[in-house]
């Protein structure tokens, strides 16, 4: 894929309503264009907050209290089936629950496929109709999506002092499709752009096969479950076979029950506290620390 590393004084920071918020380098992708303007909305179908039409991307900075921050950051990718971002459970929650344990979070929003007015209710119907053409659309923009992820990490770590972080302590985390996004920066980062630390959940493995891991490919954490009806389940569990068969340093949380999308949702099933456990491998990994006030 295409790695386009933009100088730093392109990476523009901005405060809007009071919401910090980064604007990160937006190439052009032949082929792909947007009618439709970014939109934020309750889905009725997905039951829950949803952003589509995402054609520049950005990401919304959560910070600790000074006195709680532990200099770790997380990169939080959510998922949607790149039609959508679920916006709330799969990336606000997450970065409100990070910052009380002194996690410094960033909710990043990559580039999306183009839709109608509402792209739940276009890839609902492609998934009844016609479920190969979803592949082909997110075949379009994934690798795009993948170097938004590769830029925000970038981002932070040149802007470590700022956001007061810790440089060698930049994770990323993403959901479903934003799990193909995860593993897509696993993949593919430079020097520069290699996260610390990998959190796919529920990863798409589908639109984002398998691969033989890099040779300094950083601790990973899997999260899934095993009854996922999208048949995710044996992705993860691959995708720990391979790193796994590398020597890397990897983990694996496979839930029984827990289905597709949980997110911060609560279902009252131990995938409820997945985050939990992800915050206890990060302990164990010295990847962060506990906060004595």
């Amino acid at each position: 894929m295409k790695n386009l590393y933009i100088p730093f004084f392109l990476f523009l920071a901005t405060v809007v309503a009071s919401q910090e918020i980064v604007t990160l380098p937006n190439e052009s992708i032949d082929g792909v264009s947007w009618k439709n303007p970014e939109k934020e909305y309750y889905s009725d179908i997905w039951k829950t907050q949803v952003v589509t039409n995402v054609s520049e991307p950005t990401m919304q900075v959560f910070r600790p209290s000074a006195e709680n921050n532990t200099g770790t950051a997380v990169i939080v990718a959510p998922g949607g089936g790149l039609f959508a971002h679920s916006i709330n459970s799969e990336g606000n929650d997450v970065a409100k629950w990070l910052i009380e344990k002194g996690i410094t979070a960033f909710v990043l929003k990559y580039r999306l496929v183009p839709t109608g007015e509402d792209g739940v209710a276009d890839i609902s119907q492609l998934a009844e109709t016609n479920p190969q053409k979803i592949g082909e659309r997110v075949a379009t923009v994934l690798p795009h999506s993948i170097q938004d992820g590769l830029n925000a990490i970038l981002h932070v770590r040149e802007n470590a002092q700022m956001y007061a972080i810790d440089p060698n302590k930049i994770g990323f985390m993403g959901f479903s499709a934003g799990g193909a996004v995860t593993m897509g920066i696993a993949y593919n980062y430079k020097k520069t752009s290699r996260p610390d630390f990998l959190v796919p959940v529920y990863p798409w493995t589908d639109v984002m096969p398998i691969q033989k891991p890099k040779i300094d490919s950083p601790p990973m954490l899997i999260v899934c479950a095993s009854d996922d009806p999208l048949g995710l389940a044996k992705g993860s569990v691959e995708l720990y076979t391979s790193m796994l068969g590398a020597n890397k340093s990897i983990g694996l949380h496979m839930y029984s029950k827990g289905g597709h999308g949980f997110g911060m949702r609560k279902n009252g099933l131990p995938s409820d506290s997945w985050i939990s456990r992800f915050y206890d491998w990060a302990l164990a990994e010295g990847l962060t620390q506990k906060k004595t006030k």
